[in-house]
Formats: structure tokens, sequence, C-alpha cells
């Protein structure tokens, strides 16, 4: 019994034994492969400008705080604007509420409350903003500025250049792989290595846009001189190919 015990240990050592050196002998026996980084870039000229517009209330006679124009009457003079402009409802929204407090002269008068509004305003073209904001109120109006860019197809151009920097990972690989005479076999594996996208602030060809308050019609607004830069999305994806 002893002698049969003995015998079955030795020879399932001797399997595990062989078993051990297969996997030795195939880690070290490692497939030819190549590990190269692709990088490609886009650029696109924004279609999306978001405008950061406030409203502010303010009063006719200023010095003996009468006639009150409030918050309400001038909002619904920019949305008139946006519609007689052709954009849709849903491209002005609110961005925030505050107000201040105006007095002419404290020892006379009580401080007064006035409410403030903010928007954010999208539009395709800068030369919007000035059309619609020749119809409002000049005194109404806080301020109104360029609050970023963007493009609707942001997403596909992001994909695009993706493969298009993978292909380039690819076509490098081939050509240093041909200079030693060899062919490029399957993809082992695909990373990404990093993105960049660059969302510039608009660069102005004059100091400044067009006074509001200088324009009291929509025949006196000049074209705006608002020049953008592009946007940039670049990706750099690394992958390992075979060597045949």
């Amino acid at each position: 019994m002893k002698k049969v015990f003995l015998l079955g240990f030795a020879l399932a050592a001797t399997a595990l034994s062989t078993a051990f050196a297969q996997v030795q002998t195939e880690q070290l026996i490692q497939v030819p492969k190549i590990e190269v980084a692709g990088f490609a870039e886009m650029e696109v000229a924004p279609d999306e400008i978001y405008f950061s517009i406030s409203l502010r209330e303010y009063y006719q006679d200023e010095k003996n705080q009468k006639d009150k124009v409030i918050i309400s009457n001038l909002e619904k003079q920019l949305i008139k604007a946006i519609a007689d402009a052709g954009l849709p409802k849903d491209a002005l929204s609110v961005s925030g509420l505050g107000g201040y407090q105006n007095y002419v002269d404290k020892k006379k008068k009580p401080a007064t409350f006035l409410e403030s509004k903010q928007y954010e305003l999208k539009v395709s073209g800068a030369d919007k903003l000035d059309v619609i904001m020749s119809k409002i109120d000049s005194r109404g109006v806080q301020f109104a500025n360029i609050a970023r860019v963007d493009h609707s197809k942001r997403e596909e151009f992001k994909k695009q250049v993706k493969i298009d920097a993978l292909k380039a990972a690819k076509d490098k690989a081939a050509y240093l792989v041909a200079s030693l005479d060899q062919k490029l076999g399957k993809v082992l594996e695909i990373k990404e290595l990093d993105e960049n996208l660059y969302f510039p602030q608009p660069v102005f060809a004059k100091a400044n846009m067009r006074t509001f308050s200088q324009a009291e019609s929509a025949d006196a607004v000049t074209e705006s001189d608002v020049q953008f830069q592009k946007i940039k999305i670049s990706y750099r994806m690394q992958a390992a190919f075979e060597i045949k």
C-alpha cells in the first residue's frame, strides 16, 4: 500500500513539474510586437456662442427716484428682440438674480433696492447680439459679453480625431516594421494617452464692442468686429501590433 501511495505521489509531482515547465516556456516565448503612439488634431470654427446679459432696474427720473422701469418690462423687451431676430425661445435662459441699492442722498431719501437679472443667450454669430441689444432700453443693460464658445458637433469631432490618431499610430507602426523587412500583424492593445480640448475666448479686433447706448435702432447697428479663434481638439493614442 505504501509503494502504491509513493508511486501516485511521484506521478502527480511529475505532472505538475511538466505543466510548470510548459508555462515557463510559454512565458519566455513572447509574441514579437511593436508599440507606437499616434497623434491627430482638428481645428473648427465655433458655431455656438454664449452671451452673458445682465439687465437692471432704474429710474427714469434718477434724481427724484421716480418712474421706475421694472425688470419684467426689460425682460419683455429682450424676449421680443430675440423673437424678432428669429431665434427660438430656448436660446435664452436665466442664469442668475440679484440687485443693488440705489440712492441720491442718504440723509433725505432711504436707499431703494433695484433688481437685476442675468441671462445666457445662445446664438450662432456675434452679429445677432448687436441687433437684439439695439431694441432694449440701453439704460437697463448692465453688461453684455461673450461667456464661452462651443460647437454643436463637438462629440462627433472628438470621435473622428481619436480614429485619426489611431490610424496615425498604425501607419507609423507599418512603416517602421517594413523598414526591417517585416509585416504588421493584428492589433494587440489600444490605449488612449491624453485628450486636449481648447475652447478659446474671442479675440476682439477692436478694443470694445459697440456701446449699446449709441445705437437707438436696428438701423444704427454696424457689423460686429469680433473674430474668433478656432476650437482645437487633439488626441494621442497608443497601440501595440503583432510583428509577423
